[in-house]
């Protein structure tokens, strides 16, 4: 079935996170609550935070989770309890504001690229944020958008992703997904019958097929003049 829209990820896909949900920002945060946070130790807490990370049993958004795993990677930087959770209350927050991310270089080419096709696009996120006005404070031309805050459930349930494309009016054969995560994106796109593409930019799964590290050669991937 020809290509009639491609679904898009949004955070580590299409944007990345500014400096203030960095290591430094966590040191800000950190300053408000009078806590003294490393930021050297920033990269080895959050990948220990992501270990113990657990989802909703049932896939449900939950903002919960997401606190506790910031919590964790305060502590891990050095933070102590209690004001570790007040801390973490606010760097979560902050991962709901526009302004606090910046997009890939290659964002804006590659959808207009897209557009000129002919192929409608949709954002599926993992978030609290409005993907509508997300999508407009950073110039993104899109056609759809969900946000997991939004409609309830997150990827990879299969009833977000059928949720853009109602909205889309377009079938899964006739769809493509591209994320970072395999599990979310390409994993929940295919067990509805679209195609999924991974977008590896940090070269974490160079075995997975079929994986891009750009952007840039997505349109040939699916057979785009």
């Amino acid at each position: 079935m020809a290509l009639e829209a491609v679904l898009f990820d949004v955070d580590f896909t299409l944007v990345r996170p500014g400096p203030e949900l960095g290591p430094e920002g966590y040191v800000r945060a950190g300053e408000r609550h009078g806590l003294t946070l490393d930021p050297d130790r920033y990269d080895e807490a959050r990948l220990a935070a992501l270990v113990g990370l657990k989802r909703n049993p049932n896939l449900e958004h939950d903002d919960e989770i997401w606190i506790a795993f910031t919590e964790r990677i305060v502590l891990g930087m050095g933070g102590t309890q209690p004001a570790s959770g007040a801390c973490a209350v606010d760097i979560t927050r902050a991962w709901e504001r526009h302004e606090n991310f910046e997009l890939y270089e290659d964002t804006l080419p590659v959808l207009e690229e897209l557009r000129r096709a002919g192929v409608k696009i949709g954002l599926v996120s993992n978030s609290a944020r409005d993907v509508h006005e997300f999508a407009r404070h950073h110039a993104l031309e899109i056609d759809a958008g969900i946000s997991s805050f939004h409609h309830g459930r997150t990827k990879p349930h299969s009833s977000i992703f059928r949720a853009v494309l109602d909205l889309l009016e377009v079938e899964p054969p006739a769809a493509a997904m591209v994320g970072d995560t395999v599990e979310d994106d390409v994993e929940g796109a295919r067990a509805i019958g679209m195609r999924a593409i991974l977008l590896d930019r940090l070269g974490l799964h160079p075995e997975f097929e079929p994986r891009l590290e750009s952007l840039y050669a997505l349109p040939a991937a699916l057979g785009l003049p």
